[in-house]
């Protein structure tokens, strides 16, 4: 009786000829070799750099996270604490020894954190959760201050363009305090501003854009439009839920008209004009001091410089 097989590679059925066969063909043979030999070596690249590591007593601090099992980041946390203690060769070169590292995971032994269980507290009935709010009684203060130091709802949503779910979970999450004044809800006006921040004055501006606007006019994603707006300081405001940039700041800062001007011209159409690399033009831009200006991201040399200093170099044979 024959046997039939599947096929660890291709998945086909096969007769097999002998106990030990496990694939169809010889291709497939092949194939499950190579992948056999790909694993082996992928596991050596895994375990040969901790089997180095071990043999060194400085160590950078991406070797020092990959000794410790930990990220970069984490490493810098620990220097910039005073936990961990770092030496700094250069601007661009800091070690850390292997005696710093074993001091403090030796200063630190693990201990268990047993959690303990609290009884809940009894709440007086005038400090209950009201029906059908999200407030937690926690917030409701017990003393009738004077209405002028405290928002109504109303004057929270119109004020800082947020919607009632929204300041409901802030007041609980947060605990603003609130107080009932003849059945309506008045939020304390100094943690309101403490927690929502006084809005800037944004009367000057007119035009604001969506990020998916900013998205479509600029070429960005919605990560790096919210890292630029942070880095570059771009007003910014949220109106329910939806995030709004300043159309002339972020005009400003990525200049696209400049794109399209004749008077500039990119480091990739230079260097492909003139048949250079990009590191031979950066030094041809630093030495010669071509007029460079900076568009978001990206380099645009100016086109009278460049032609002028590639006009030179042609003259002297270079």
């Amino acid at each position: 009786m024959r046997i039939q097989r599947k096929c660890e590679i291709c998945g086909n059925t096969f007769t097999i000829r002998s106990g030990n066969q496990h694939y169809c063909s010889e291709s497939c043979a092949e194939s499950a070799k190579i992948a056999r030999k790909k694993r082996r070596n992928d596991f050596i690249k895994a375990v040969e750099p901790l089997i180095d590591l071990r043999q060194q007593e400085y160590f950078t601090f991406s070797k020092a996270a990959l000794l410790m099992g930990c990220t970069r980041q984490y490493i810098y946390k620990l220097v910039a604490q005073g936990k961990l203690q770092a030496s700094r060769l250069s601007n661009r070169m800091s070690l850390i020894r292997k005696a710093d590292i074993e001091k403090l995971l030796s200063s630190n032994p693990y201990e268990r954190v047993i959690p303990v269980i609290r009884k809940p507290e009894s709440k007086p009935k005038s400090q209950l959760q009201p029906k059908g709010k999200s407030i937690s009684a926690k917030s409701f203060s017990s003393e009738l201050t004077d209405p002028i130091e405290y928002y109504t709802g109303e004057d929270v949503m119109s004020r800082f363009k947020i919607g009632q779910g929204w300041l409901y979970t802030c007041a609980k999450k947060y605990h603003i305090r609130v107080c009932k004044i003849a059945g309506k809800l008045y939020f304390n006006k100094h943690d309101i501003d403490e927690h929502f921040g006084i809005q800037t004055d944004y009367s000057n501006i007119t035009d604001w854009l969506t990020t998916l606007e900013v998205e479509e006019q600029f070429n960005m994603g919605a990560t790096a439009i919210r890292a630029y707006a942070y880095r570059h300081n771009i007003p910014t405001k949220k109106e329910y839920g939806i995030a709004y940039y300043s159309k002339s700041h972020l005009e400003e800062l990525r200049r696209p008209n400049l794109i399209a001007d004749d008077r500039y011209c990119t480091v990739e159409e230079t260097a492909e004009k003139y048949g250079l690399t990009k590191a031979n033009l950066h030094h041809i831009v630093n030495v010669k001091g071509i007029r460079k200006v900076k568009v978001g991201v990206r380099n645009l040399l100016s086109r009278e410089d460049v032609e002028r200093v590639m006009a030179e170099r042609a003259a002297l044979g270079m």
